[in-house]
């Protein structure tokens, strides 16, 4: 009976850790669009492409708004949930391989709310500044989008993620004005007095609603104009 109860355990076990040990293979989701990607063509003759990398928030637009995308070259790689380090490990596969123009990245709500773990101010601009990098590198221009405004979030209280995305938000301007970057300020627009989102403009004070992403997109598109209209600069 023991012997069974042994077996028992060590069976479970395995089992466990080969879980993990399979999630842990695909850390940055790259099957997620890999199959997508591979039926999507060079651009055109004069197609200029717009690549969004980012979390929920890009994923969520896409799926409130889809006309927003079919009706232009954008092309949506956001992934709910993902925080920067995973965006730069896929951020060669569903950005540069697309060969787009333009990038929008709007990152670094998730790492400030701890989804992969502890992560520092520092760490989430390392990853930040990474992508911009490797865009601009390869050609692309960029858009820094701000991170948007919380005052908590629902799923992990009492972070207090509001000031820390107010000084982030404060570098990532800094860091695109030293470097010939667009910064897209969403920050600015959705904040409420408490640097949270403005309640009509979200349905959990962190994801916009439709009337949040009708905001967003004037924006943003004016922020890509600006940017088709830089020249990539050497890092």
């Amino acid at each position: 009976m023991k012997q069974n109860l042994i077996i028992k355990s060590l069976i479970i076990s395995a089992m466990f850790f080969t879980g993990l040990t399979l999630n842990a293979q695909d850390w940055p989701n790259l099957d997620r669009f890999r199959a997508e990607n591979g039926l999507i063509g060079a651009p055109s003759r004069g197609e200029k492409r717009v690549v969004f990398m980012g979390n929920s928030i890009t994923q969520g637009w896409k799926e409130v708004h889809p006309k927003f995308f079919t009706e232009h070259p954008y092309i949506n790689r956001g992934i709910s949930g993902q925080t920067s380090p995973q965006m730069l490990i896929r951020f060669r596969q569903d950005v540069i391989n697309l060969q787009p123009k333009v990038v929008v990245i709007l990152a670094g709500t998730n790492d400030i709310a701890g989804n992969t773990g502890p992560s520092t101010l520092e760490m989430i601009e390392d990853n930040l500044s990474s992508m911009a990098e490797l865009a601009n590198a390869n050609g692309i221009r960029v858009v820094l989008s701000s991170v948007m405004p919380v005052y908590d979030y629902p799923w992990k209280k009492g972070l207090n993620p509001a000031e820390k995305i107010v000084t982030l938000n404060v570098w990532i301007k800094k860091y695109c004005d030293e470097k010939g970057f667009t910064y897209l300020d969403y920050f600015t627009p959705m904040a409420d007095e408490k640097h949270g989102m403005k309640e009509e403009l979200t349905y959990d004070g962190v994801h916009p609603n439709e009337t949040g992403y009708n905001l967003m997109e004037p924006l943003v598109q004016e922020a890509i104009k600006m940017a088709l209209k830089t020249k990539p600069k050497k890092n």
